[in-house]
């Protein structure tokens, strides 16, 4: 039996790379005669440079910039065959918000990467999206590229309290010539119900009322960059703007194209052809619930090995989705670490549990091997 391993990050415990080694080994406990290859994959969020360069080889330069609470952090640029890949999370992740202050979270490194990435002559820039700590519309980015306004916007969504006046000149000019692709990892929009505060604030440390108050912020640095009419605002309700706490929508200011990150993993590293070569695929991640379709790794997987009429299956920390869900994003079966260890067990000793659940999941689907 052949079986394709093509995981997510597990949220912080382990990389893809590190999870599909999990899957493999545990795997290979019950069935050690089956062919197993691991395809690591990202959405553009946490390993999304690290998964191109494994899949597409290139060169890698290492850039210092400003991280989201101000400590300076490394970023690395992924350059490959006349493109650069730029992943936010290197630059403004949850990770490197400690503690978190969301408040006051910036994008500025996100920018300061892109810049370096055209100091060394990259025409052509994809910027991986997800996983962020900040929620600042973008503005950070933007000033990191030379856009000014009336007040500054570089200090996170309390910095944009009473912004009236943008000037995005600069920024446009740094980037005159240079084809901007915007690989998100949600299609979320940028304000209102739905949008990136209301969606993702909580989980970066926004209370109830803060999100309330950054949303209305928001709302006027829109007006500020973009105009008033809802024929101006237009790109703010575009599906990827809310991407990264508003990253989506500062690039798609300075002429980024919004496309599926996961659709351009898949492709660099041919996952289509990968599943056809195979007879089982197995994904995964750290919560599998119904945001997993919302252009996640999971459903991106699912939806190529469905194209190539091969069963997949989900891997988790948690599922937290009903049978019905799972089969509407093509997925046969899904199994969670912690129902079998313990949510413990599964946060402290991440590599042993994902394997174990491998095993176990193996005795399913692969054919008994007898000693």
């Amino acid at each position: 039996m052949r079986v394709l391993v093509a995981p997510d990050a597990f949220g912080g415990t382990l990389t893809a790379p590190e999870a599909a080694r999990a899957i493999i080994e545990g795997w290979r406990r019950h069935a050690p005669d089956d062919e197993l290859h691991a395809a690591a994959m990202a959405d553009g969020g946490p390993g999304f440079v690290d998964v191109l360069h494994q899949g597409t080889g290139g060169d890698l330069e290492v850039a210092t910039v400003r991280g989201p609470v101000g400590a300076d952090v490394p970023v690395t640029i992924l350059h490959a065959d006349g493109t650069a890949y730029v992943e936010s999370a290197q630059a403004c992740g949850l990770h490197l918000a400690d503690p978190q202050d969301p408040l006051h979270a910036t994008t500025y490194g996100v920018g300061q990467a892109i810049g370096a990435a055209l100091d060394a002559g990259a025409r052509r820039v994809v910027v991986g999206l997800g996983g962020s700590a900040t929620n600042d519309g973008g503005a950070g980015l933007l000033a990191a590229l030379g856009a000014t306004a009336d007040v500054g916007l570089d200090a996170g969504p309390d910095g944009l309290a009473g912004v009236t006046q943008v000037d995005l000149a600069p920024a446009r000019a740094r980037l005159d010539g240079v084809e901007l692709v915007i690989a998100a990892d949600v299609d979320v929009q940028l304000l209102g119900m739905f949008g990136a505060t209301k969606t993702f604030g909580p989980q970066k440390g926004l209370t109830d009322e803060e999100i309330i108050a950054v949303d209305g912020i928001l709302d006027r640095f829109v007006e500020a960059t973009c105009g008033s009419t809802p024929a101006e605002r237009r790109v703010a309700d575009a599906k990827g703007a809310g991407a990264a706490g508003g990253l989506g929508f500062a690039l798609m200011l300075l002429g980024g194209e919004v496309v599926s990150g996961i659709d351009l993993v898949a492709e660099a590293v041919g996952l289509t052809a990968q599943a056809d070569a195979h007879d089982l695929v197995v994904t995964g991640e750290g919560t599998y619930d119904f945001s997993s379709r919302a252009g996640k790794v999971v459903y991106g997987v699912a939806s190529v090995a469905g194209s190539a009429a091969r069963p997949c299956i989900v891997l988790a920390g948690q599922v937290l989705v009903g049978s019905r869900e799972m089969r509407a994003m093509g997925v046969e079966s899904a199994y969670s670490v912690s129902d079998l260890v313990g949510l413990d067990a599964a946060m402290g000793e991440p590599h042993a549990s994902l394997a174990a659940l491998a095993e176990r999941v193996a005795r399913t689907w692969s054919p008994r091997h007898e000693d």
